[in-house]
């Protein structure tokens, strides 16, 4: 199990150096990724104009945008909350962004108030991601709230 609460604290501390959203999440994708077993992609949608388009990531070749409302990450914001989802082919409305992806968590983040984007992350086993999981992602997209500057969104 990946120390979250260690990871949370890494990323407070190279948001010391820059704020903004482009190196925060880049680096949090690294870290995650690098602590994460069994997944296959890790990385961000950011809200662009209405719809989501993919930041920072670690992986294979991405959906460049996600309509709101639109597979499991565009669910997670229209629903603004997290979604857990054990089997991905079993969700409706399922974006086959990496048809090896069978299990996926997605945690939306906000910023002032409003949504920002979402942590995204997906893996080619089924119900890889656990309660305890998502408790952990929680405290990183807390701290990613709280320091990054995602001022240059184009909301």
């Amino acid at each position: 199990m990946p120390d979250y609460k260690l990871i949370a604290s890494q990323i407070e501390a190279l948001a010391e150096i820059d704020q903004d959203f482009v190196p925060v999440l880049s680096n949090a994708a690294a870290l995650l990724d690098e602590a994460m077993e069994r997944i296959n992609w890790v990385g961000f949608y950011l809200l662009d104009k209405g719809s989501l388009l993919v930041g920072p990531f670690q992986g294979k070749v991405a959906c460049v945008r996600i309509e709101i409302g639109k597979g499991v990450c565009g669910t997670a914001v229209e629903q603004g909350k997290v979604l857990r989802v054990e089997d991905v082919h079993a969700f409706p409305g399922h974006i086959a962004c990496d048809s090896a992806s069978r299990s996926e968590i997605v945690l939306p983040m906000r910023s002032g108030g409003k949504a920002v984007g979402v942590l995204d992350i997906d893996s080619p086993e089924k119900a890889r991601f656990t309660q305890e999981d998502e408790l952990g992602l929680a405290q990183v997209v807390a701290a990613l709230e709280k320091v990054t500057d995602f001022s240059r969104l184009r909301l």
